[in-house]
């Protein structure tokens, strides 16, 4: 799925979601995911972000970097929010993979002189204790290297709460997106200009 929340202006910088299907809105209204609010907030806060959801259902963080340069050279983004990682993790791909793809798509796009800003992911008790902590550690690593904000866990205050969660257990519900947006956006705040 990719769409942008507005028309195009020359004078608009652009933000760039790269995602999987947490913030592609899998299940519900697009309007309602925590991208599109994202735009509405902006907008109320007098930023002249717009803002390009580049997200896939189902992308892991390599095909993620495969759309990477493409995007890139297409939006010309100020800023990229890089929420992938959930579907390497749930289907147990090892860290390593997950690790090195994420990297690439943080370096390649601060080589390209962006803004980056990392939301992390964590998975369900049943891949065990070991796996999780291995995969959390992993966007501390990252962010710690590359001197990016971490959102630690984009599913804060979501995952845990049943009347958040799509009966899949996986996908917010549309009030659990707005709570995705209050994740992201102290950490996103920072990284916004008002010029």
């Amino acid at each position: 799925m990719l769409f942008s929340t507005g028309p195009a202006r020359a004078d608009e910088p652009v933000i760039l979601v790269l995602g999987d299907s947490i913030s592609a809105a899998w299940g519900i209204n697009t309007e309602e995911g925590w991208v599109n609010l994202l735009q509405q907030r902006l907008e109320q806060n007098n930023y002249t972000y717009r803002v390009v959801n580049a997200s896939v259902s189902g992308d892991t963080s390599r095909t993620g970097l495969n759309r990477l340069d493409d995007a890139l050279k297409q939006h010309k983004p100020a800023i990229v929010i890089i929420a992938l990682g959930g579907n390497d993790g749930l289907r147990g791909l090892p860290i390593s993979e997950t690790e090195n793809s994420l990297s690439s798509i943080i370096d390649r796009s601060q080589q390209a002189g962006l803004s980056v800003l990392l939301a992390g992911v964590r998975l369900p008790p049943n891949y065990g204790a070991y796996y999780n902590s291995q995969f959390a550690a992993l966007f501390q690593r990252l962010a710690s290297k590359y001197n990016v904000p971490l959102v630690s866990k984009i599913l804060d205050q979501v995952a845990d709460n049943p009347d958040l969660m799509q009966a899949d257990g996986t996908h917010p519900t549309a009030e659990g997106q707005k709570q995705v947006l209050e994740n992201v956006w102290p950490l996103l705040e920072t990284l916004l200009s008002t010029e």
